[in-house]
């Protein structure tokens, strides 16, 4: 970074923002203030700063948003915002305070040593956020239906003659009847509760694939779905999380990325493995490996993806091909060597991913 600009770090909560600035050419910090984290305060801030030369803003990213990174933006002065899970800790310090925290981001991105994520735009944002409440909902009903089980299960209500949650488990849940009014009103409750959140959950299908069928979604989630166990919903994640596949040179940088690359601990000749490092995006994560799960039987093409095939480029049905008859060999393998087949996903999600950013790079480069 050039030693002639101001790095002002800021520690950003609901109501107050720790402000450490670290003037060009100095060690120390030499003024510490909080302000109200208000665009009118925080213009404020930035237009006194910017009076006295070159400035630049951090901080981390957490429940506020960007809205802050914007307001910088617009006036004309860079703003970085942090991965959190990237920030150097000092083994021992066990010290955290907003003021703290302010000076430490100042200190360590004038050293370079802080990874900026990259903002996403609003329409961005918006299209993430309707996945994502998906999920929430999705979250809701599984609670709703475990709720209804337990209380049927507590009065001695069971089916086995079907799997839960279908038709035939529904007609039986809906069938049932209680001698008391008490027990009659509490499953009744328990029933709307599942029925409205399934309605919920259903009209945000509904919502998501009206999105995908739209520019600049449209043709990136086709090529995406070329991929066994990639349905709709699951190439919307990936296209709305990760927003630019471009940034990403290499498929390892992605892997990374998702957080399904193996943590290590060496030193000297001595190395060690272990599980992996979940530092990423949870989102693709959960995603991609539900989709490895589908690479557990043997490669069969089945009318639904040969369909979705149908149209799509040589090379990026190439692509999937090729991910289909070497991640169902790799789960198989696994498991026959007496690896867990949660362990054989999570290995077969991260090979998935590195296909996934290879279709990426035969995306369309114009945007609607």
């Amino acid at each position: 970074m050039n030693d002639c600009i101001t790095v002002v770090g800021m520690d950003v909560s609901k109501e107050k923002i720790a402000v450490a600035v670290l003037p060009s050419k100095m060690e120390q910090i030499t003024e510490e203030l909080m302000i109200e984290n208000h665009p009118k305060a925080v213009e404020k801030l930035v237009k006194r700063l910017a009076s006295k030369g070159l400035v630049e803003f951090v901080y981390e990213a957490g429940p506020c948003g960007y809205e802050l990174r914007r307001q910088i933006t617009e006036m004309g002065h860079k703003c970085a915002v942090i991965a959190p899970g990237l920030i150097p800790v000092r083994p021992g310090d066990r010290v955290k305070t907003d003021r703290r925290d302010a000076r430490k981001l100042a200190r360590l991105y004038r050293a370079g040593e802080l990874t900026d994520i990259r903002v996403p735009s609003r329409e961005e944002e918006a299209a993430r956020d309707l996945l994502r409440i998906r999920e929430d909902i999705l979250e809701d009903r599984l609670r709703a239906q475990n709720r209804l089980g337990k209380f049927l299960l507590r009065q001695g209500r069971v089916h086995q003659e079907t799997k839960s949650w279908g038709v035939a488990h529904l007609a039986w849940v809906k069938a049932q009847r209680f001698e008391w009014e008490a027990l009659r009103q509490t499953f009744q409750g328990y029933v709307r509760c599942w029925e409205e959140t399934n309605a919920r959950l259903q009209t945000l299908d509904q919502q998501v694939q009206d999105l995908s069928e739209r520019e600049p979604f449209r043709t990136r989630a086709l090529y995406l779905k070329c991929l066994k166990g990639i349905s709709t919903i699951s190439a919307m994640t990936l296209l709305v999380e990760v927003s630019a596949f471009e940034r990403f040179s290499k498929a390892r940088q992605f892997m990374s990325y998702t957080g399904m690359v193996a943590s290590e601990y060496s030193s000297g000749n001595r190395v060690v493995r272990g599980s992996i490092t979940k530092v990423g995006n949870a989102h693709i994560r959960r995603i991609l490996v539900e989709a490895a799960w589908h690479y557990q039987r043997k490669s069969v093409l089945s009318k639904v993806l040969a369909d979705r095939r149908k149209g799509c480029p040589e090379t990026v049905v190439g692509i999937a091909k090729k991910a289909e008859d070497r991640l169902c060999r790799k789960f198989s393998r696994m498991t026959g060597r007496g690896k867990l087949p949660q362990i054989a996903a999570v290995a077969v999600a991260r090979e998935l991913s590195g296909f996934a950013w290879a279709i990426a790079k035969h995306f369309p480069t114009t945007a609607a």
